[in-house]
């Protein structure tokens, strides 16, 4: 029998990487979308005929209903979230509405409608914030140090507080910092391989960046989203940290992607002080054990210096495309 699945936040980059799994699977899938005026669907344009999409808003719960009624969910993966870390400290009002209480609507709205429902929800590894323990692992306390990692906390544990209360099967994936050449241009690692294109193709003279010595586990978005599918096909719902047990540091992802095209970061990247956080986090280190041996789950699917060369190739052909494409428009062709 087909199984349906919603998804919020489907044109983002785990929404869209998880959508592809899910259709691959056999699903119906039904996205939320937001109305906006010009829609922003790259990430999904090579599916978008396959999927069905809801327009709602995660701050508006009589459209989660209305969506979740369309839909009629054996899965709903709850990925929708402002997820810029940077931007919550100047918006966290509104980081607070889209990352934090949009989880209780989307909650309430399954519990309202089809408590049966599986939920997976996306909760985040700056919870941790200012580290009690290394690695962490899914009892380690959280210390959040920013108005995003406060946010999350916060649905992670109404995530929690809904399995416990009302009996359903909900869980939350603490992904660590996982990225593709789907991620956003304004997150550092797309940031770093957009500029080594433009560097290289002559189009750009230097990258700008904050804490170089900044650690982090990055692993690969497309890999991290089977561990969601896979929380959910358990016999029990519960919470699984998604990380590699590796850690790098910015300063070796630019080391590693200026490199693969034959260039010395050195020559081109320049520390500003404008994009140091406000509450530093130095340090994320993530323990996948449980996620490895009650799922089955391979976190080193794709290695780091794989991910980091990927994402270089992916912006490579895309600033070459539309440097092309731009000049044919210059030129009237």
């Amino acid at each position: 029998m087909t199984k349906n699945a919603l998804i919020t936040g489907i044109t983002g980059q785990d929404g869209s990487y998880l959508a592809d799994l899910l259709l691959e699977k056999g699903y119906k899938v039904y996205g939320l979308r937001r109305r906006t005026s010009v829609p922003i669907l790259e990430n999904i344009e090579h599916i978008q005929n396959e999927i069905e999409f809801i327009e709602g808003d995660l701050l508006d719960l009589s459209s989660l209903i209305r969506a979740v009624q369309v839909s009629n969910p054996d899965e709903v993966y709850n990925l929708g979230a402002q997820s810029f870390v940077a931007t919550s400290w100047d918006q966290p009002i509104l980081t607070g509405q889209a990352t934090a209480l949009s989880v209780t609507n989307m909650l309430e709205a399954v519990r309202i409608v089809k408590p049966e429902a599986r939920f997976y929800q996306a909760s985040s590894s700056e919870m941790f914030g200012k580290v009690v323990e290394t690695p962490q692992k899914e009892t380690t306390p959280f210390y959040p140090r920013s108005p995003y990692g406060v946010a999350k906390v916060y649905g992670h544990w109404m995530t929690v507080n809904y399995r416990e209360s009302y009996d359903m099967f909900a869980c939350s994936g603490i992904l660590f910092n996982h990225e593709s050449p789907r991620r956003g241009i304004e997150f550092v690692t797309r940031k770093i391989t957009n500029a080594v294109a433009r560097i290289k193709l002559g189009l750009q003279q230097e990258l700008r960046l904050g804490n170089l010595d900044a650690l982090r586990d990055w692993g690969y978005a497309k890999d991290y989203v089977e561990c969601m599918w896979l929380m959910l096909q358990q016999d029990t719902a519960d919470d699984y940290v998604i990380a590699t047990g590796e850690t790098h540091s910015v300063r070796e992802f630019c080391e590693i992607a200026f490199g693969y095209v034959g260039l010395d970061y050195q020559d081109y990247v320049v520390t500003d002080p404008k994009f140091f956080r406000a509450a530093e986090v130095d340090l994320l280190l993530g323990d996948p054990s449980k996620s490895i041996n009650k799922l089955g789950w391979n976190p080193q699917k794709t290695t780091f210096k794989e991910l980091v060369q990927l994402m270089v190739d992916k912006d490579l052909e895309r600033v070459a495309r539309n440097t092309n494409n731009n000049q044919s428009n210059v030129l009237g062709k």
